[in-house]
């Protein structure tokens, strides 16, 4: 890596002092007043959901349905990147890691205990019936499926839009560019960041608070390890190492690596229990789920029990609700995380990729526990239905105690609940590091000081929720501290939809104005194009045709009125130099045009005489053209830039209608201010 680039990378002091001064005083209030807090946190819990149901539940399904209208439109064919990024990691390691940090350890905490609890006390219908006993599953995949989902989307997408496709910062204030413009650098910008960082610690800690009671109780079932605060700290703690360990060495090394571990572990236990249940009954039960779940989605996302009795109200707050603002918190990490993981793939493939791997895993896992939880309580298990209404981290093990091997399995869950654990924890750290940083290049992350440092808070944060009433707490917490970032999705929404629409009109101008093909003897052009071993010319043509070219055009514009400029940069390990032409206009889009040399292998079926040739790729602002100028003339090189430039024009010419209300993008390669 570049020093220069390492000593531009350095702490944001607003954001980072303005959240950990919030957290701070979070912390000494909760560990001082451990009873006061919880009932304040009750009280808020039962305020928010009487005042604000009604808008969670409203929000949670326009967030789902501007992804997908936006996967399904004319954008879905953009790339989060330039336009020649292809995708870092394959579709299984993609698949593991946003799996593992979208969900992880709460699937062994709910997947028995949330189904059954709703066959045992559903919110409108009779306990025990065979009607609350199809509605169970199904009202489980309604909390943990597409709903949510599409919160995790719409921010991985949008920090991934902004951040590798036109290099703003990985952060949440850049989505919001095109409202604010450069006044996202400001005040307003560390706002948003600051209250997205508090959001996301306090939705991280809630997920490893419920994991650590379900990692106590683990520990318990096989080591008679006591169940205890003082050993859940000591847990915590633990854990908290382990999750620094991973995240010092990377997503490549250490998040990926243990996602993989791990999904492969969950499938193997989901499989046995499949095989070692009612496998044909588990099965059916599953399509009969999917298609209740598709086909009742759009009445029970509007569901707010309004005509059920009192009853339901609370049941509503304690579930619904509780869900949709843990998604909510949930949404800065676990989008910066998808965004970080995405580079390069379609907004398409992302959100049909995000949107439905994960659901059909889910509901594979939460019907074949479910279901398998539930027909044990009908048959007269008792003890598991009141573990999942009292104490749902015991629910698990209690399921598996029917099963052979119970200690080998037990084992597992135990190994699946440090992994996710870890896996949350350095996923979460790694976040809120960047989250905190002015990084110099979107694809650097925070040093490792930083990472190290949001590991701990994270852990402090756990344990003071844990003090101040389990998970009541918890739950109640991550509801409240949703709220106001709930509002702030929205402007997201608007900025990407603006973006999106900006980016589609330039689309249309590079249609409208067709290409040049370079001119000259015909038989010159075949000897370039069989001719592999022109390394040697790239420098006469940089010398003699490109920067001749860029520059006379640039003069050119100037005598015209225009903001042209020529810039050169020297690329590492590379002695030839990279060449700009920027043209910029008062409040609208900068025209780029960047020559960019390329180091290339020769290919086997042509002559060389060298292992490698360089090409001279044309790049403007979305991205690489996949245009080689090597071997080309000044007026060839005048010609393609005159060609490029008048596309611009004629984008810049479409956007006009949207230009009063709508800031500029800054370019890929353009001026960031």
């Amino acid at each position: 890596m570049n020093q220069d680039n390492l000593r531009r990378d350095r702490l944001n002091p607003a954001v980072f002092h303005g959240s950990v001064a919030g957290i701070l005083v979070f912390l000494v209030l909760t560990m001082t007043f451990t009873e006061e807090a919880g009932a304040f946190f009750d009280a808020a819990l039962a305020w928010v959901n009487q005042t604000f149901g009604w808008y969670y539940m409203l929000a949670v399904v326009a967030y789902l349905v501007f992804v997908i209208l936006i996967g399904c439109s004319r954008f879905g064919s953009i790339r989060l990147g330039p336009d020649h990024a292809r995708p870092e990691f394959s579709l299984l390691s993609w698949s593991a890691m946003l799996f593992a940090a979208g969900i992880g350890i709460d699937l062994l905490f709910f997947s028995v205990a949330e189904p059954v609890a709703h066959y045992l006390a559903p919110p409108d219908m009779t306990p025990e019936s065979q009607e609350a006993m199809r509605a169970a599953v199904v009202q489980t995949f309604m909390h943990w499926g597409l709903s949510g989902w599409g919160l995790y989307v719409l921010m991985g997408m949008a920090l991934a839009y902004f951040s590798y496709r036109h290099r703003l910062p990985l952060a949440i204030r850049s989505a919001l560019y095109p409202l604010l413009g450069k006044r996202i650098h400001g005040p307003i910008g560390h706002a948003v960041d600051i209250t997205a960082v508090i959001s996301t610690v306090f939705g991280i800690a809630t997920s490893l608070g419920i994991g650590v009671m379900q990692l106590n109780y683990g520990l318990n079932y096989m080591f008679d390890v006591p169940e205890s605060l003082s050993v859940q700290v000591i847990l915590i703690v633990l854990v908290v190492i382990m999750a620094t360990i991973s995240v010092v060495s990377g997503v490549e090394k250490g998040i990926r690596r243990l996602s993989e571990f791990n999904m492969l572990l969950a499938l193997a236990l989901l499989l046995f229990v499949l095989f070692q249940g009612h496998t044909l009954q588990l099965l059916d039960k599953l399509v009969n789920n999917a298609g209740d779940y598709f086909s009742g989605f759009v009445a029970k996302s509007f569901d707010t029990y309004a005509f059920a009795g009192e009853g339901a109200g609370e049941w509503k707050m304690w579930w619904t609700i509780f869900f949709w603002g843990w998604w909510i918190a949930w949404t800065p990490f676990v989008g910066l995380f998808l965004a970080r993981i995405s580079r390069g793939r379609t907004i398409r493939e992302f959100v049909a990729g995000a949107l439905g791997i994960p659901l059909a895993f889910m509901m594979v896992w939460m019907s074949v526990f479910g279901n398998s939880g539930i027909e044990l309580v009908a048959q007269g298990a008792v003890e598991l239905g009141e573990q999942a209404l009292n104490t749902p981290q015991t629910t698990m093990y209690t399921l598996l105690e029917s099963y052979p091997w119970v200690g080998l399995t037990a084992a597992v869950v135990t190994i699946l609940g440090i992994v996710f654990f870890v896996t949350s924890a350095d996923s979460g750290a790694l976040v809120l590091a960047n989250f905190t940083s002015i990084l110099s290049d979107v694809n650097h992350d925070a040093p490792v000081r930083l990472r190290i440092f949001w590991s701990a808070v994270i852990g402090l944060v756990t344990v003071a929720l844990l003090m101040a009433g389990g998970l009541a707490a918890l739950q109640s917490a991550v509801v409240v501290t949703a709220l106001p970032f709930s509002v702030v999705i929205f402007a997201i929404m608007a900025g990407l939809y603006r973006a999106l629409r900006l980016e589609g009109d330039k689309a249309d101008a590079r249609r409208r104005i067709a290409g040049t093909a370079p001119g000259g003897d015909w038989r010159e052009r075949l000897d370039r194009a069989l001719d592999a071993s022109n390394r040697a010319g790239a420098a006469a043509t940089i010398e003699h045709a490109i920067r001749p070219a860029l520059t006379q055009f640039a003069q050119e514009l100037e005598s015209r009125g225009q903001s042209a400029s020529v810039s050169e940069e020297q690329i590492e390990d590379e002695p030839l130099p990279c060449l700009t032409l920027q043209v910029d206009f008062d409040e609208a889009q900068s025209f780029v045009y960047q020559i960019r040399p390329h180091r290339m292998r020769a290919p086997s079926f042509l002559p060389a005489d060298d292992d490698y040739y360089l090409r001279l790729d044309v790049y403007l602002a979305e991205g690489g053209l996949g245009q080689d100028l090597n071997g080309h003339t000044r007026g060839q090189v005048i010609s393609d830039v005159l060609a490029e430039y008048e596309r611009h024009l004629e984008f810049l010419a479409l956007s006009r209608s949207d230009s009063a209300n709508v800031h500029a993008m800054p370019g890929a390669i353009g001026d960031l201010g």
